[in-house]
Order: C-alpha cells, then structure tokens, then sequence
C-alpha cells in the first residue's frame, strides 16, 4: 500500500509540473543594452584627435585600406570647392532687379486669382516670365556646377505670412518642382527657437534651439531656407563640399571611407522599427552622395539615443568627427539676410549653422523646403529609393499643407511629447 501511495504521489507531481509548464507566462526576453563610443551631438576636437591616434596605434595599415569596389580615388568637378575659393558673394547671389520684385508681385496677384489651394503652385501657376528662366539656369548650378546659391532679396515686411510662403513656393517651383513632405501632409515647416514657449521635454532637434547645429544633410534633393528674419547676433549659415571631404578621405583615410559607405544604425527613437540599416555614403551614377544627421547616432536634449539598438562603433564615430572636422576646415559662411532665399544641393554639399541670440525684436526664423527638380535631379541610390518616394510622391496638391506657424517637427520631439 505504501508503495501504491508513494508512486500516486509521484504521478500526481508529474502532473503537476507538466500542467505548470503548459500554463506558465512565458518568460520575458530581456533587451540588450548597448554601450555608445564616447560621443555627443557636440563635436569635440580633442576627443577626436585622441580616438585618430588610438585607432591608428592599435592598426597601422588603416591608411592602406583599399577604397570600396568602384569609388573614385579623386573626384573632380566645380562641386570640388573650398570656402577660400570664393573671394566675393557675388560669386553666389543673385540679385533681383525691381523689374524682378514685380513680376513675382504680379505672380502672386495671379495665383491669389485662381482661388487654388497652395499645393497647386508651379511654374504654370506661378508664372515668371523673365526671372523663370534665370532660376532654371540657377538649378543647373545647384546639379552640375558648384552646388549653391542665394536669391537677394524678397521685401518680406511687404507681405502677410501667408503670402511669403506663397512667393516662396512659387519662386522655388522654378528650381524644383517637387515639394516634399516634411511633416506629412505638411511641405513647409519653420527653423526657429522654441525653447520659450516649449517645454525642454519636447525638443529633440537643435532647429528649435539657438544652439550651433553641426555639419549634416536634410532629407531630399535641394534644400530651400528662407530668412523672415534673422537673429539679434550670430547664426551665420555654413556650407561646405562634401565632394572636398571626400577627396581628403580618399587620399588619406580611406578606411573611413569604407567606414561611411558600409550599413549603420539610425536610430528611431522608439519608433518602428526601433532603428534601420544603411549607408551614409554612396557612389551612383558616378556621383558621391552623403545623406546623414549626427543627432540620429547621438542622440539631442529630449531624444537622447536609444540603448536598446546596436550602438555605433569606434571606427564610425571616428568617421562622423571626421566628416565634421572637414566640413568645418573647407567651410564657406554665407551672409544670409532678411529676405533672401538660400538653395543648396543636399546631396553634395552639407550644412551647418552657428549659435546665435535673439532680441525681443529680432528672432531668427526661416522656412524650408525640400525641392526635386525631376528634370535634372541625380539618379536616387537604391537605399533611399523608398524614402525618396514617400517624400515626393505620397501627397497630392490639394493634399500639401503650409502651416504659417513654428511647430517641432514630429522626427524632432522630444520623447516626452512623442508618447504623451
């Protein structure tokens, strides 16, 4: 008997236990954390400096790594410029005659007359009879020739908002006629300091901040920003060519090269996905093409990176100061006044922007946009194919808004606004 009891008693724990496997809540997977190179939003020289020399000590032979498969050892093209190669802003601005200023006055009267929304603004709507033709010269600069230029000036205090954005849109549709969205159905959104009137918790991009943003590329073929106002002090718009910093790389890191041009994790900032691969720099159609922003590797203020997604690595925190530090050596600062319109070729030539400070009577603030002349646009890499199509050719014209006032992008929030 005892030995029948014993044995129930071990039948029943059987049961038991094979009973709690089957209805336990299944375990909860852990997510890894990833550790960052010692990195900011701010680039720091000697951090920098320090990460070359430790790098180069512990390899050598980096400086004699081979260029990937079919990138150019040198490129050579009017894109291939240095700040000190401009001795005169007349070089790159284009002044408007006042013959000029009323054909775009009279655009403006004629648009109002189609009673359109503003998403139908073109060159057919915007008409430009003598000035049209010049801006479509302008656009062959921006892709075949040195990669920039500035519209001086339009009488900005003349005109409501909503009537700058309407001379801004139809002025730049005879540069590209693409708009893309920037705040989807928004194509027009506000660089300016917001951090009076936001809370901290919510700015997770240095566009909304007086802070000094650092060299990188927007999304999309041309960028357009046009100065409302400008600040009490500082902020001077830098540019620089990113075709000179390869050339640079090439001939002396070309390891960072390979480095740039192999897959990286941009962060999503607890979006989905959590983060995506691909490169930062791309040879296509023999052209070399950068598209990247450092805060995406960083983190900024309110959007600190993401410790649960793989973390950049020596090698590419070294080639993100790299990039940086090159734009800052070759840069050209642009003296970008109320009224004019800068246009810039995203994808060969970077940008930057110095702090600045703000009066209660002069706060800077400008508008972009992000144009693609299709007619003259450089072939998109595959990488950025779907991004490029959900930019250009997810709204419609009466879809497109143009909000008239400041706004954080929602790719700029904070993650306290993101997930309120």
């Amino acid at each position: 008997m005892a030995a029948v009891a014993v044995q129930q008693v071990t039948d029943l724990l059987k049961n038991n236990l094979s009973l709690s496997q089957h209805t336990a809540e299944p375990a909860v997977e852990a997510k890894p954390t990833y550790t960052q190179p010692d990195i900011q939003y701010a680039p720091d020289e000697d951090k920098y400096k320090a990460r070359t020399a430790r790098r180069l000590a512990e390899d050598p032979s980096l400086p004699s790594t081979p260029l990937p498969e079919g990138f150019p050892k040198k490129l050579e093209s009017p894109l291939v410029w240095e700040g000190s190669d401009f001795k005169d802003e007349e070089e790159w601005v284009y002044n408007l005659t006042p013959e000029h200023l009323k054909e775009i006055d009279d655009a403006l009267k004629h648009f109002r007359g189609l009673e359109k929304p503003l998403g139908h603004l073109s060159v057919a709507t915007f008409p430009l009879p003598t000035l049209g033709p010049v801006l479509a010269d302008l656009a062959r600069i921006l892709h075949s020739g040195r990669g920039f230029f500035v519209l001086r000036t339009i009488p900005v205090d003349s005109y409501t908002r909503e009537e700058n954005a309407i001379i801004y849109a139809g002025v730049s549709s005879h540069v590209g006629n693409l708009r893309a969205v920037q705040d989807a159905p928004a194509v027009l959104s506000h660089i300016k300091d917001l951090t009076q009137t936001a809370p901290a918790q919510t700015i997770g991009g240095p566009a909304f901040t007086t802070d000094k943003q650092v060299f990188h590329t927007d999304a999309g073929d041309i960028i357009a920003l046009f100065a409302l106002e400008t600040g009490a002090e500082g902020g001077t718009s830098r540019i620089s060519s990113t075709w000179k910093a390869y050339n640079e790389l090439a001939e002396t890191r070309p390891d960072l090269i390979k480095t740039l041009s192999e897959p990286w994790p941009f962060d999503g900032f607890g979006g989905t996905p959590a983060y995506t691969l691909r490169p930062l720099l791309y040879y296509h159609d023999e052209k070399v093409i950068i598209q990247y922003a450092r805060r995406l590797f960083t983190g900024y203020l309110a959007l600190p990176r993401s410790t649960d997604i793989p973390a950049i690595t020596e090698a590419q925190a070294e080639a993100l100061d790299a990039v940086h530090f090159l734009g800052e050596k070759y840069n050209l600062g642009l003296n970008f006044q109320k009224g004019d319109i800068q246009y810039i070729n995203n994808l060969g030539v970077f940008h930057a922007r110095d702090a600045f400070a703000d009066t209660p009577e002069k706060h800077r603030h400008l508008l972009r946009l992000w144009l693609r002349n299709e007619e003259l646009a450089w072939k998109t890499p595959k990488e950025l194919e779907d991004l490029w199509k959900r930019l250009y050719y997810t709204t419609t014209p009466d879809e497109q808004t143009f909000p008239l006032e400041p706004a954080i992008r929602k790719g700029a929030q904070g993650k306290a606004a993101k997930y309120a």
